[in-house]
């Protein structure tokens, strides 16, 4: 079978399929099928750097374009992981830079990424395009400028929620003058100033600029300069707005915008007051994408905003909104698919909004194409979980943060159980989930029972016993990453079900109750698992076998332990 195609005809077709997953079900066919797609494949996603080494990716894909890294572990977005821990980008730019001078594309999200790293880029990479650096630290302004100054044909500088040591807002000025291929600039993480002179004269003569955020430093009065030159612009971040009521500017802007009906997507509004709000309402019929997540705009203020975006698909917003907010984005914006609602005061000991369970119900009885939501709120109830799960069976993506652990259902006060179990039996497609609340062993046999398309879980303060563990390990069959925090989680269900974890990406605990005798078992048993034990409080030469671990990281591996493992990270022996 493998031979009844011209290598030709292959080829061409492998070029028409963008899944990863499917090119790498296509590499199992046969040798000759491997062989073909390891010399055409030309974008590579790896979800752990530590899975695998830079030398044997290299090895396998000799033609690659682009690369997509991923450092350190999700919780790190929640301080969990210490700030040593690793996920150094640098080697990975060294080999690239010897094995693929022709790369294109570099997108980076938790690593550290030196000044070093940057300058390698931009001196080896000659036909460079793509820079995202999500959520990444390590590298300053000096680094971007040696981007700016040798990347002439970069077309996208992304640092989204990156760390930036701002050495000085120059750098945008060494992009030489003959530079013009800018087309999406994300700079909303920098917080020194900027030259907006250098910023003005960057976009006015790049002609395909369509994604412009920019930072804090921008002052609203010359926003209108940069959008005028921005005529393809889609995707608007709108930096510093100020508490200053400014009638003849909003005036300007307000024409500003009327003339840019392409605008599709918009975000920042830091600070804005509401007299500013009405010079948006030009753009906000043809606007799918709306985020609000940094905005401290009050919830009338947002009902009269969001009613005038018939079309949003996409709202990421303060719990300001309330459950008032929420019920007018049901009834206005009937092809939302996507709800983020953070929260305005977290560590608040009272509510300081009216949001509840109720402006969730409502979107997933208003929202007929609503299927991924992340939701802090203060209370939640059996009845309204079921009662969701029942509208919107279509749900992909569920992340429910209860701010206070271990709040049952505040009707009943039992625990919320039957209500999760419900969004994952009714919710057939569900591939990622988060809970919270008062929850017994109960809800991770309902996990394990019905979640068999979830491929990432979040689970903390949860739980009675090893069984809750036993159950989800035993039962999803299709997870790749499951993350714990202070759960009684213990060593019998990590060590029965240790051959699952041979076929997850990664395992994370802390604050459980595994034990350092089990994590050292664990290490020996599968030979192909970096079973990496974090103590920062404590020495690990002087714990005891049965002392519980702080931190336990596990993960999938074709490299073997790291070589860059900080003095309070132990990789266990595999060997007994």
């Amino acid at each position: 079978m493998g031979y009844s195609f011209p290598e030709e005809v292959l080829e061409h077709v492998l070029s028409f399929i963008d899944s990863d997953s499917d090119r790498n079900s296509v590499s199992l066919v046969c040798k000759s099928w491997y062989d073909i797609e390891r010399w055409c494949r030309r974008r590579l996603f790896v979800g752990n750097c530590y899975a695998v080494s830079p030398a044997i990716a290299i090895r396998r894909f000799p033609e690659l374009r682009s690369v997509s890294l991923k450092g350190k572990p999700h919780f790190a977005d929640f301080n969990l992981v210490p700030h040593e821990w690793g996920g150094y980008a640098y080697p990975w730019v060294a080999a690239f830079a010897e094995a693929y001078p022709w790369l294109e594309e570099l997108r980076l999200k938790r690593m550290v990424v030196s000044d070093e790293a940057l300058e390698l880029i931009g001196k080896k990479f000659k036909n460079f395009r793509v820079l995202v650096m999500y959520s990444c630290e390590g590298f300053s302004t000096d680094g971007l400028a040696a981007i700016a100054a040798n990347c002439r044909h970069l077309k996208e500088l992304d640092l989204s929620e990156s760390e930036v040591d701002d050495m000085s807002g120059n750098w945008l000025s060494q992009f030489p003058d003959s530079y013009t291929s800018l087309e999406s600039l994300n700079i909303t993480s920098l917080s020194s100033e900027i030259r907006f002179s250098a910023l003005e004269r960057l976009v006015g003569r790049c002609p395909n600029v369509k994604t412009m955020k920019l930072n804090r430093s921008v002052p609203l009065d010359l926003l209108p300069n940069l959008v005028q030159k921005t005529p393809q612009l889609i995707e608007l971040g709108s930096g510093l707005h100020t508490t200053e009521v400014h009638p003849e500017l909003y005036s300007r802007l307000a024409g500003t915008f009327s003339g840019f009906k392409g605008l599709k997507r918009l975000s920042g509004l830091g600070d804005a007051v509401p007299s500013y709000l009405p010079t948006l309402y030009p753009i906000c019929s043809g606007l799918t994408s709306l985020n609000l997540s940094d905005a401290s705009i009050q919830c009338p203020d947002l009902i009269k905003l969001v009613s005038q975006c018939q079309n949003l698909q996409r709202l990421w917003v303060l719990d300001y909104i309330e459950d008032a907010g929420l019920n007018a984005v049901a009834e206005s914006c009937k092809g939302l698919q996507e709800l983020r609602v953070f929260p305005s005061d977290p560590f608040g000991q009272e509510p300081n909004v009216s949001l509840t369970e109720q402006g969730l119900v409502s979107i997933s009885a208003g929202c007929p194409k609503f299927h991924s939501v992340l939701y802090f709120c203060r209370q939640m109830s059996n009845v309204a979980l079921s009662t969701i799960a029942r509208n919107r069976p279509n749900l992909t993506r569920f992340r429910l943060c209860i701010i206070e652990p271990f709040c049952p259902d505040y009707i009943t006060q039992e625990p919320l159980d039957v209500g999760f179990g419900a969004i994952v039996e009714h919710c057939k497609d569900l591939k990622r989930l988060s809970v919270s609340g008062l929850l017994t062993d109960r809800v991770f046999e309902f996990i394990g029972s019905h979640g068999k398309k979830l491929e990432m879980l979040s689970l903390a303060f949860a739980g009675d016993s090893d069984l809750g563990l036993h159950h989800v390990l035993s039962g999803c069959k299709s997870l790749r990453k499951l993350e714990i925090r202070d759960c009684p989680f213990g060593d019998k269900a990590l060590l029965a079900n240790a051959a699952k974890l041979d076929t997850m990406r990664s395992l994370w605990m802390s604050a459980c109750q595994v034990s350092y005798g089990a994590c050292k078992l664990l290490g020996q048993k599968m030979p192909r698992l970096n079973v990496e034990v974090i103590a920062e409080k404590e020495s690990l030469d002087l714990r005891p076998d049965e002392h519980p671990v702080e931190k336990l990281y596990i993960y999938r591996t074709v490299s073997g332990p790291r070589s860059d493992m900080p003095p309070f990270i132990r990789t266990m022996d595999k060997n007994p």
